[in-house]
């Protein structure tokens, strides 16, 4: 849960002599499967998302906003962890914060989606 967690996540801890578990770098085939799966089903997801969000009586400048920021959050969420396992570890930031952007727009997306459900037309 933090950025030293993350980096561990990817590129492993095998030189660390004090580590408890240790962990190995990603392989080439595991980090591109890892990144290809959560590209196709979280665009799904928000596609999805933003379908029903669409049909919504929510502010026009949030609803554009929770439409599109979590396809730029996927984008830079996923490849900020192909980056960060080619060695740039500085990207372990973005993938948190945007991370935790994609997190939150699915939250506010589905609140607001869900008392449209019981509105009466």
């Amino acid at each position: 849960m933090d950025s030293d967690g993350i980096e561990m996540q990817y590129l492993g801890n095998e030189f660390d002599e004090d580590a408890k578990v240790m962990k190995f770098k990603e392989s080439r085939r595991e980090i591109l499967t890892l990144v290809h799966n959560h590209i196709l089903s979280l665009s799904i997801i928000f596609f999805l998302l933003s379908g029903l969000l669409a049909t919504t009586s929510v502010n026009r400048k949030v609803k554009r906003f929770l439409m599109i920021e979590p396809f730029v959050s996927i984008l830079l969420t996923l490849g900020g962890i192909y980056l960060m396992w080619l060695g740039v570890t500085w990207f372990k930031y973005v993938v948190m914060v945007s991370g935790m952007l994609m997190t939150l727009s699915f939250l506010l997306g589905s609140i607001l989606i869900f008392p449209q459900l019981f509105k009466k037309q």
